[in-house]
């Protein structure tokens, strides 16, 4: 697999694997055993970059990857996260406090099996610690090699600024698609300026864009699109089918999956931007990674963002509970 540089230094393949939906949000989830066997799978595909978080699980995910990779640490990119707070194994809300941040990495170090991380996110702004105090906490973190590199989730344009200032920022994580393009008016400006990567998350839409949901779908129970209008609304859902029939016909013209088209698209908006689609199954693993073999040209670029700016997605991607907090 072809390799791209997020923050001019971290070198990892051009796509990697959100590994969330092993432990949550996507139910049925598999056994350990399968767990670790599909992570291995992936590696083997060609896979260098693992994305998971404290709170998948909670703590569970970690333990997979973990488990997974524990005799070939040096051949695999663990980007991990932290920022909740916990009571009885339950998020009781966000804290990025220096003590709750050093928690978190213990525990995730021990979990992972590994003596350092080598991306440590935030995963959501926490409104009452400065981010400037996060990133002073993340400086001595690098310096004592226990992560080698941080980044945000979800942050805004001005907190990655400050943020940079105090600790050079390798990477931001946000959700991007071609379902959701908010990204690109403040957050890619910020990014090239600042030379800091990009790695997106849901680049298939919750599995929107892959054809795969039907209008009127009704979710398994644990499916946390139960809980996001985009998809708990059938009227909402109807209506934004539209896009997912541009993406067929795209799939079509190109004798490739729609999957692949939503995936290619999202590398083709940049050489810092490395999608981290998320799966339990080989069969859409390799579907997805088929994506590094989609090329579009410039026109083409062109006519799809066009077309995509004509078309009027409707909904909000989150629960009210969740956009609360977003950093804004």
């Amino acid at each position: 697999m072809k390799k791209r540089i997020l923050g001019n230094q971290l070198e990892v393949n051009e796509i990697g694997l959100g590994c969330m939906g092993l432990s949550m949000s996507f139910p049925p989830f598999p056994s350990k055993e399968e767990g670790i066997t599909f992570l291995r799978q992936a590696h083997e595909q060609g896979v260098n970059f693992f994305d998971t978080a404290e709170i998948y699980g909670p703590f569970e995910n970690e333990k997979l990857v973990g488990e997974a990779f524990k005799d070939i640490r040096s051949e695999v990119i663990i980007a991990t996260k932290f920022g909740f707070k916990y009571e009885d194994n339950k998020v009781v809300g966000l804290d990025s406090s220096r003590e709750n941040i050093l928690r978190a990495l213990e525990g995730s170090l021990a979990r992972l099996q590994t003596s350092y991380i080598d991306l440590f996110y935030q995963h959501r702004v926490d409104p009452q610690t400065p981010i400037e105090e996060v990133a002073m906490v993340m400086k001595e973190l690098i310096a004592a090699g226990k992560i080698k590199y941080w980044g945000l989730s979800e942050a805004s344009a001005a907190t990655i600024r400050r943020a940079h200032k105090i600790c050079p920022v390798t990477a931001v994580q946000s959700e991007y698609s071609m379902f959701w393009r908010e990204p690109e008016t403040k957050i890619f400006p910020t990014l090239k300026e600042l030379k800091i990567g990009f790695v997106p998350f849901s680049p298939l839409g919750k599995g929107f864009l892959t054809g795969s949901v039907k209008p009127g779908q009704i979710f398994g129970e644990g499916d946390f699109r139960n809980t996001i209008p985009r998809f708990n609304n059938p009227e909402y859902l109807a209506a934004n089918m539209k896009l997912v029939e541009f993406v067929k016909d795209l799939a079509i013209q190109k004798q490739t999956t729609p999957a692949a088209i939503a995936i290619g698209w999202v590398l083709a908006q940049g050489e810092w931007i490395v999608p981290i689609p998320g799966t339990k199954k080989l069969s859409r693993l390799v579907e997805n990674l088929s994506a590094s073999e989609v090329n579009f040209s410039a026109s083409e670029i062109t006519m799809i963002n066009q077309k995509l700016n004509e078309i009027q997605i409707i909904g909000h991607r989150y629960s009210d509970q969740s956009e609360s907090q977003i950093d804004k």
